[in-house]
């Protein structure tokens, strides 16, 4: 079982340079190459489930070598990163969903993928780094793959602000090994134990917020994140908000303060603060678009907030209502991408207030659109509605109630711009500019979406639902989560 996990890696990564390659034989060999690829991956994600080990790279012991590191909180992110990469995968098969060439395309994913799942099981901070970077350039690329004006200007823009973050998170590493003399997370966290730290530490932790933050999207490092994921293509705009902000960003700044550095309230309140004014500000600009991925883009990040803000509370339940909803938001979020994608294939716009009536062509989006519109809004019996109530809950027993309420509040701001998005999109309006059916009986009962995009939103929309079986052994003790969070409780640093 231990030698499965640099396959998480190689795989993926050594399937993006043989993509080029198969297209000799056959151009939509790259699709099922990828798919294949991701399959495998999924199935040695669950087959992590429940362990914890240490793989030793070339069979060279710490901290000579270099260790992969796979523990319940690195299988739940791997799940989450190796699952929604899969139905991604799937997706982007259909007709009409990627505008250029197709084995690039799948060549560049596969290199995101390798990159986040080294993210997650990385056991030094050099090769986290390196890992990132991975990740960080295929994104770049990838959001600017359809070449249009538009695409490359946000490329140009994330790739440029991407490199501060990158900057800023390679001179803390820096200064952590200047005053601790290694770089593996497991030495780290003794030598943190050991009273190691002083202003080059405390630099290097305010280096690590500004420079996760940015990779995160949080306020005031967000400005990128708004033109990346509309410029995208919508599969690419799914796995960049379900999986490579919260892997490269929230996941990798939430496992240093916990597990390495050690977390007190000073950091705690930082986490809450920037977490919350997130949350708030990204809901209230979500409010006022018109272009359906831009509006999506906005909720993300204050999806992101709320999540950071759960971790900032410090406690066992406001960390289970963190992975909870990073999980769930990985489900909705990704639904909702994928959902625009078909939108803008259809409507031929982006803009909200040229589409009426979409209901009657792609009938399927919009139902489960709908499904992820409730979800993200905290509204029974969705997944989000359980993390959001684990989340309250965590404020008000952590004396945080004025956090509890602004949550309950900017649910009912996201339930507003989602029912907008609803109505704006789906529903009849007076002036129908796109000719509806002349014959639906003659048209499938998906209406105009391939099956290639209609099985991934259909499982996702399943999964708003399934999700909420986690919480049934108990609301802080939920499967899969409970274990995850109990890593990162090991590194709080009582008050």
């Amino acid at each position: 079982m231990n030698n499965l996990v640099p396959l998480l890696v190689a795989i993926p990564m050594g399937m993006g340079f043989l993509i080029p390659l198969a297209r000799r034989w056959h151009e939509r060999l790259s699709d099922v190459l990828s798919c294949i690829a991701l399959l495998i991956t999924v199935c040695i994600s669950f087959a992590l489930v429940g362990r914890e080990m240490t793989y030793h790279m070339g069979g060279w012991p710490t901290p000579i070598g270099i260790d992969l590191k796979v523990d319940p909180l690195a299988v739940l992110l791997l799940l989450i990163t190796n699952g929604l990469a899969l139905l991604v995968g799937v997706y982007s098969a259909g007709p009409g969903a990627l505008p250029a060439s197709r084995y690039q395309y799948y060549s560049l994913f596969m290199f995101l993928v390798a990159g986040t799942n080294g993210v997650a099981i990385s056991g030094d901070l050099f090769n986290l780094y390196v890992f990132i970077e991975i990740t960080a350039i295929a994104s770049y690329a990838l959001v600017a793959f359809d070449g249009q004006d538009e695409s490359l200007e946000a490329s140009f823009k994330y790739a440029v602000l991407g490199g501060l973050s990158s900057s800023a998170i390679l001179i803390g590493i820096i200064l952590l090994y200047s005053v601790t003399g290694t770089l593996n997370l497991n030495q780290l966290t003794t030598r943190f134990d050991g009273g190691i730290g002083g202003a080059p530490a405390r630099f290097a932790i305010g280096l690590f917020f500004c420079g996760f933050g940015l990779k995160s999207g949080l306020i005031p490092f967000h400005t990128w994140l708004p033109d990346a994921y509309p410029a995208a293509p919508a599969p690419i705009s799914a796995i960049l908000s379900g999986v490579v902000s919260k892997v490269a960003g929230v996941y990798v700044l939430t496992r240093l303060l916990f597990n390495v550095v050690g977390v007190n309230e000073e950091m705690l309140m930082m986490m809450r603060w920037m977490g919350g004014l997130t949350m708030v500000v990204g809901g209230l600009l979500a409010l006022g678009q018109w272009d359906i991925k831009r509006l999506f883009a906005y909720s993300s990040i204050s999806q992101v907030g709320l999540i950071v803000l759960a971790f900032g509370f410090g406690t066992m339940w406001g960390v289970v209502g963190a992975l909870f909803h990073l999980l769930n938001h990985a489900a909705f979020k990704s639904l909702l991408f994928l959902g625009s994608g078909q939108v803008e294939r259809v409507a031929g716009t982006r803009d909200m207030r040229e589409m009426h009536d979409l209901r009657e062509r792609i009938p399927l989006t919009a139902t489960t659109s709908l499904v992820a519109s409730l979800s993200l809004a905290g509204i029974p019996p969705f997944n989000g509605f359980w993390s959001k109530l684990i989340i309250v809950v965590a404020g008000l027993q952590s004396g945080h109630g004025v956090w509890s309420i602004t949550i309950v509040l900017m649910s009912i701001v996201a339930l507003a711009y989602q029912l907008k998005m609803q109505k704006a999109t789906f529903s009849p309006g007076k002036e129908t500019q796109i000719d509806l059916f002349s014959s639906a009986e003659s048209k499938p009962f998906w209406g105009e979406e391939s099956p290639f995009a209609a099985v991934p939103m259909v499982l996702l929309a399943i999964g708003c639902f399934g999700l909420s079986m986690l919480v049934w052994p108990g609301l802080d003790q939920p499967y899969l989560i409970g274990p995850a969070a109990e890593v990162l409780m090991q590194g709080v640093v009582p008050p």
